[in-house]
């Protein structure tokens, strides 16, 4: 469908108040799922991104990359294992998760970004020891999955002083060399909170909360972090929405002024939710 001239400047205009309030603000966003994997989404994920860095936003982008990973393992003959959903990293395989995560993910962003001329620098939190880590304690052992002691935002600041999109990888150091696996939701959130960033932002492949999980018209847009327990208890939030939305809760109650979790299988979801009255997901505060 084609628009106008006249809408098109009507659709900027609306846009400029939400513009405005985050002109100079540090928005974080994780990056996963359908949004990572599709080279349409990937292109829009980007074009949004440079969009609100040309806006005069600090974007800082945060990424997983569970599906290259177990791609590689099963590459060198090595099988994925998950304890409670989260993966057993020995010592064999937390070599593979730096590999790929600092290496071959990383650098693909970086690249992609910057061929949608926006300007990128690879991180990971070994850098500048970023993150620190110690083992995460579990009921079963994970091996090297850690659990966030420590951010030092020195690095990123200073790549978003210099006008470059800072691209994490989330992986830890930990003391005598170790090297941790750290959940990329966890870490967003924990490097949002030291950032005081205005928002946090999870790409998900959901719409973001449901009240009845298979209706996706019953999204619920607004939630007050102190209703979390009770929706808990009702069964609205559940199964994997647990995690994600806890991590929502956590930047908000270090600081973050609002996290969203919003929904990265459609296209330009990023600015639909910061730039337009309506949003796209589910904004917690």
């Amino acid at each position: 469908m084609k628009i106008s001239n006249s809408d098109r400047a009507k659709v900027l205009v609306q846009a400029l108040p939400y513009i405005q309030s985050l002109a100079g603000k540090t928005i974080v966003v994780k990056y996963g799922g359908s949004a990572m994997a599709d080279d349409k989404l990937k292109d829009a994920v980007m074009c949004d991104i440079v969009l609100m860095r040309l806006v005069g936003m600090n974007v800082v982008l945060v990424h997983g990359g569970g599906k290259e990973i177990s791609a590689m393992l099963k590459k060198l003959g090595k099988e994925s294992r998950f304890i409670n959903g989260m993966r057993y990293t020995d010592g064999e395989t937390i070599d593979i998760v730096q590999m790929v995560l600092a290496g071959k993910v990383n650098k693909a962003l970086v690249q992609l970004l910057e061929g949608h001329s926006g300007k990128a620098v690879g991180l990971c939190g070994l850098d500048d020891g970023m993150l620190t880590a110690e083992k995460l304690p579990a009921t079963e052992d994970l091996g090297y999955v850690g659990k966030i002691t420590g951010v030092n935002t020195s690095v990123i600041e200073n790549a978003t002083k210099s006008g470059y999109v800072p691209i994490i990888s989330t992986i830890a150091g930990g003391s005598g060399g170790k090297v941790y696996n750290i959940n990329a939701d966890i870490a967003a959130a924990r490097i949002a909170a030291a950032l005081k960033a205005e928002k946090l932002i999870l790409l998900t492949d959901v719409r973001g909360l449901l009240r009845d999980k298979d209706d996706e018209s019953t999204l619920i847009p607004v939630v007050n972090v102190s209703d979390v327990p009770k929706l808990k208890k009702e069964g609205i939030i559940s199964g994997g929405m647990i995690p994600k939305i806890d991590c929502c809760v956590d930047a908000v109650r270090r600081g973050v002024g609002k996290a969203h979790i919003i929904d990265g299988r459609i296209p330009h979801s990023i600015l639909i939710e910061l730039l337009t009255d309506e949003g796209i997901g589910t904004m917690f505060y």
